[in-house]
């Protein structure tokens, strides 16, 4: 937690004020809200938060009978739908029973770790779902801590309960022993337990008893989760949270009141890090109700509320009364792990794609995320006048913004990803990983071979009939570019998941891609003539009558060291009629690129060129000339 600041009253808002009026006494006797619950839905990747939130939805009647939902409503991006995770937190609000539950859906990918961090700041207490077969996985073990760090109450929802498999009891010891093992006090290892079907829509107290509607779920919530203390007489206080943007009223800002009354059109203070406090008034205040968001003239403290009216705003910034502003301490979350070097792109096809594409834009767009992303720093002392370094939790928040400034039109280039060392007690060390991975017995003997080379070591291994659960404690930059070797040797069986750990005392060298490259020396179309000789030799990652420029990377060497080819090479015609006929070009189908599998598969010297229309790796250097006299 940041300190507690307190900044001095501006001049300009001085003469606001009465001269004769007293000082004001601070409200000290907190106000008990029993109509409204506060909670986070936080759980692993793929354990059912969003498909629990539908439940509830339907269960509270926020949908109509006849009316058509989607799967996953709260899911409402197109990168989240197309990805199947949630990537940005959201709020919702339901009625049961009289009281008004205000739930905040999660993401439970590692990387986007800082949702959660920041959304336990303006919750009482959590929902944490955690599957009945799977069960304590490492983002489990992270919100766990986070949770219990801030002292909040848990609802433990064993999910997946309809499943044969299920091994629900073991889940719930796993549960208790973490708690247990991150130092949670007695009120927090008495959690209530509710087993559920999220996608069934069912819930029960007891794992062997029939499954009824959520009912018991939600009854629980009532019984055990903390209503919200608060002083609503006080002067107000609002901690801006999360960022949006409207078409048609500007900046939105959702946070919840921490103290006093919001009401539409006061005079409000905004109060930053540091500089003088902002003036302003609230033109607009929304309340939420199922997946809607309803306008409110008044809002008080417990609730979670969205503003409008302020554009200066940023996350972690305290809205006040003039006479009294007093900032909340700051939103703090784990800093990043890696970095990657963002730039203007030069490649000789720079500009046909993009609508964006010169240095000061890429510039102006990373600096507005920054502004809406705690958990992304943009490193200036790093950057140069066509270079920006950005630093975040993970590849996958990484290839995020990537994937979204594409959609944007924004056209760039972007390094290989490094991790970011830290001193610690006059050592030098590096972010580590918890690696669980559940493979086929079979292929356990493979894993363990190729991470212990990647100076992983094995924490425990588990047996669950035909599969092994292998936990694991590895180094960031070991990770680099493993995905892709996990899914080769276990077949495509294997699930593979990553979550950090900490940091650690650097663990020395690791061998680099055992791979080379395959280069285009030429610029031009690719022909089925020349792919079709160098296939047996390489792994391809474009196809026949394909644009390609000289130090293009356009395959994959199946040996060490890279391989310059001429791959717009054409067959010589000749009018010598042949006796035999001529071998059929038949080529195999060219690997297709993502943007995490690219940030994976590149070294220092090359880079990933993203434009709104294609993926394509390049050489640093493009003239083989200039890379021969740098080596």
């Amino acid at each position: 937690m940041g300190r507690l600041e307190r900044i001095g009253r501006p001049a300009s808002l001085r003469s606001l004020m009465p001269p004769s009026q007293p000082p004001i006494q601070p409200h000290i006797q907190p106000h008990i809200r029993k109509e409204v619950r506060n909670l986070a839905i936080i759980a692993h990747v793929d354990h059912g938060k969003t498909t629990l939130i539908d439940g509830l939805l339907r269960q509270t009647g926020a949908f109509r009978e006849n009316q058509v939902v989607a799967e996953r409503a709260m899911d409402s991006g197109d990168l989240e739908r197309e990805r199947g995770i949630t990537i940005l937190s959201k709020s919702t609000a339901i009625d049961f029973e009289g009281v008004r539950l205000q739930l905040v859906d999660t993401p439970g990918h590692a990387d986007f770790g800082a949702e959660v961090e920041r959304i336990l700041g303006m919750v009482d207490g959590v929902l944490l779902l955690v599957d009945a077969v799977e069960g304590v996985m490492p983002q489990t073990r992270f919100v766990v801590r986070k949770a219990v760090a801030r002292g909040l109450r848990l609802i433990l929802v064993v999910n997946k309960i309809d499943r044969p498999e299920q091994r629900a009891h073991a889940v719930v010891d796993e549960v208790f022993d973490l708690l247990s093992e991150l130092g949670a006090d007695d009120r927090q290892l008495d959690f209530p337990v509710v087993y559920a079907s999220a996608k069934q829509g069912g819930s029960a107290l007891e794992p062997e008893a029939p499954l009824q509607d959520l009912r018991p779920l939600l009854e629980t919530i009532l019984e055990h989760a903390p209503a919200p203390e608060v002083d609503p007489e006080g002067p107000v206080q609002f901690q801006a949270v999360t960022l949006g943007y409207d078409d048609f009223v500007g900046r939105l800002v959702i946070g919840r009141v921490a103290r006093g009354r919001l009401r539409r059109g006061t005079p409000l203070v905004r109060v930053g890090p540091d500089g003088p406090a902002e003036t302003f008034r609230i033109t607009k205040l929304f309340g939420f109700r199922g997946l809607d968001r309803v306008e409110v003239e008044e809002a008080q403290a417990g609730d979670v509320v969205m503003i409008a009216g302020v554009d200066s705003i940023e996350i972690g910034d305290t809205v006040c009364d003039p006479q009294r502003p007093e900032a909340l301490p700051r939103i703090e979350v784990d800093p990043p792990t890696i970095r990657v070097c963002f730039m203007a792109n030069t490649s000789p096809f720079a500009g046909r794609e993009g609508r964006f594409v010169t240095a000061r834009q890429i510039s102006e767009r990373l600096h507005r995320e920054v502004l809406g992303n705690v958990s992304i720093r943009l490193e200036d002392e790093e950057s140069g006048a066509d270079r920006f370094v950005v630093a975040a939790r993970g590849e996958l928040q990484i290839a995020v913004l990537i994937e979204t400034m594409r959609r944007e039109g924004y056209e760039f280039a972007v390094s290989r990803p490094e991790i970011i060392l830290r001193e610690v007690e006059g050592k030098t060390c590096e972010p580590v990983e918890d690696v669980s991975a559940e493979v086929p017995e079979a292929f356990a003997g493979a894993v363990m071979e190729k991470l212990a080379a990647r100076r992983g070591r094995l924490v425990t291994m588990e047996h669950r009939g035909e599969r092994v659960l292998l936990q694991f404690v590895v180094p960031s930059r070991g990770l680099f570019g493993y995905r892709t070797e996990f899914l080769t040797d276990t077949r495509g069986e294997g699930v593979l998941y990553r979550a950090v750990r900490g940091y650690e005392p650097f663990a020395g060298d690791l061998s680099r891609r055992r791979v080379g490259a395959i280069v285009s020396t030429e610029a031009g179309q690719t022909t089925a003539y020349s792919l079709f000789h160098i296939q047996e030799r390489s792994t391809l990652f474009v196809g026949a009558g394909v644009p390609v420029y000289e130090g293009q990377v356009v395959g994959e060497n199946r040996r060490a060291g890279d391989m310059p080819v001429n791959v717009c090479k054409a067959k010589k015609l000749t009018n010598v009629r042949a006796a035999g006929k001529d071998e059929a070009t038949v080529l195999s189908p060219p690997r297709q690129l993502t943007i995490e599998s690219a940030l994976e598969w590149i070294e220092d010297d090359e880079l990933l060129e993203a434009t709104p229309e294609s993926l394509r790796l390049r050489k640093r250097k493009l003239l083989a000339s200039e890379r021969k006299r740098a080596s």
